[in-house]
């Protein structure tokens, strides 16, 4: 465990395994085949971002796509010193309490994956603290459009939505440069953010399995 290994003790907390395989399935064919009324828009706004030559490496908190292992773990380690972040509950989650717009707080919890050492893809994951099934206030959607603000604030960018004909798939995405953001309902109370470095990301899908 990342804290661990840095000499840390990692919080007492049960493993709970909360991932909705089929629904992720879903989605990542989804985004693959494009089968979205915003293809068109969606395509523009990659290629015009791409061809740009703009770098976007920010992501939150001090860390950047681009980042070392090693760059990452240092910056964890120094925040978790002051307090900011802790040990989540899985073997590879870090966790930070975010203050969402709404009023509300989340548990936000994240690890990057690394290609060539490299920072390139950081999935995060949002639950608002004191969730219940029966609380709509705390809904998955409500949830989602607060992370959507919050990222908006944070970037200084605008969201397009993304869906399919009835709506059942729907996500939130934004392309500055090389990094895309998109956010959607996991759960029925997780919201995913998958933030990655689009280069990086198309070298690895052209080259052969």
């Amino acid at each position: 465990m990342w804290l661990e290994g840095l000499g840390l003790t990692r919080k007492a907390m049960p493993y709970r395994q909360n991932m909705n395989t089929h629904l992720l399935f879903r989605i990542t064919i989804f985004f693959v085949l494009g089968i979205t009324s915003c293809k068109s828009d969606y395509q523009k706004m990659v290629e015009k971002e791409l061809s740009s030559g703009k770098q976007v490496d920010e992501l939150f908190l001090g860390l950047k796509l681009g980042m070392t292992r090693k760059e990452f773990y240092e910056t964890c380690w120094e925040l978790n010193k002051e307090g900011v972040l802790t040990n989540g509950p899985t073997e590879l989650s870090v966790e930070y309490d975010a203050a969402l717009p709404s009023g509300n707080t989340a548990k936000m919890r994240f690890y990057p994956k690394f290609e060539d050492d490299q920072l390139y893809l950081m999935p995060v994951e949002f639950t608002y603290l004191g969730w219940a099934p029966w609380n709509e206030e705390l809904s998955a959607e409500n949830l989602r459009s607060d992370v959507v603000s919050l990222l908006q604030d944070w970037y200084n960018t605008e969201f397009i939505e993304v869906a399919n004909e009835d709506k059942s798939l729907l996500a939130y995405v934004s392309v500055e440069g090389n990094r895309r953001v998109r956010i959607f309902k996991k759960h029925l109370s997780v919201v995913r953010v998958e933030i990655v470095d689009l280069k990086v990301l198309q070298k690895i899908e052209e080259e052969p399995s």
